[in-house]
């Protein structure tokens, strides 16, 4: 059996409303070794999950970001054997250590190597992304609809793009010659992929991600009716942490002009 949704958001919800918005006016924040920011709500929303998850789910391995490389590798080769979370306690640390309201849990269960369960929870809307495998996708519990109309072409489509990590070259065409009618930068990984699955935007492209940023919301796009691939035109999904490029769009015929595009202007 698998855990339910509804068991998961209560937990996330009710940890992330203590342990992050309770912490969001008064951060205290340190540099990670790779030179990005972790705050104590992101070493105490983590605590809290692992602890809580283990309450319930004892059976069932645990993978945080905030946990060592050795401790990551260590769990992922044994993922293929193993159930196993993959946590990213506070996703868009640098937004939230800024007092900038668009942060998120994202918590996903890995079965046999694929994501089964994704949960993303924006606690400041009060929003909560979900998908099982093959169930569709959820927000709040409804099925999840669409803000905006079906982009029908690349012109017609709003982008998220995240400039920082793209090619020099496709960031630089991008920027002077975009395709698309408008672009957006948010700064949380797994809550761009939900906003995507919603149609608060039509495409999106990233650099670079980690098993954390899209184990969930990856599965919640898919479910969706959404795709994704990377640069390199492979699935984004794998047992790495190890970053990852990402191309995706809300249907598949715009994944396939959008990733036409990039492979044009990538040469």
């Amino acid at each position: 059996m698998l855990p339910s949704i509804e068991a998961l958001t209560r937990i996330v919800r009710e940890a992330a409303r203590e342990e992050l918005l309770g912490r969001f006016s008064g951060v205290q924040r340190e540099t990670k070794a790779d030179g990005s920011l972790v705050t104590a709500a992101d070493l105490a929303m983590q605590r809290r999950m692992r602890e809580a998850l283990a309450q319930r789910w004892s059976e069932i391995k645990f993978l945080g970001e905030e946990m060592s490389t050795q401790e990551h590798a260590v769990l992922l080769n044994e993922a293929a054997q193993h159930d196993l979370w993959c946590l990213d306690p506070l996703d868009g640390t640098t937004n939230f250590a800024a007092g900038v309201p668009y942060f998120a849990v994202s918590l996903a269960l890995l079965r046999e190597g694929k994501s089964e369960i994704g949960l993303v929870y924006d606690p400041v809307r009060d929003e909560c992304f979900s998908a099982r495998r093959g169930a569709g996708a959820q927000l709040n519990g409804r099925p999840l609809g669409a803000r905006m109309p079906s982009a029908s072409t690349l012109a017609h489509a709003v982008a998220g793009i995240d400039f920082k990590r793209l090619p020099g070259p496709l960031a630089a065409r991008l920027a002077a010659e975009p395709p698309y009618a408008s672009q957006r930068n948010f700064g949380a990984s797994s809550l761009d992929w939900c906003w995507l699955a919603d149609r608060r935007f039509h495409i999106y492209l990233h650099g670079g991600q980690r098993l954390w940023d899209y184990a969930a919301g990856s599965l919640i796009l898919t479910e969706a009716g959404g795709d994704s691939v990377t640069l390199r035109g492979e699935p984004v999904f794998t047992l790495d942490v190890g970053p990852r490029s990402v191309i995706a769009a809300h249907d598949a015929t715009l994944l396939d002009e959008w990733s036409r595009w990039i492979a044009k202007h990538m040469r």
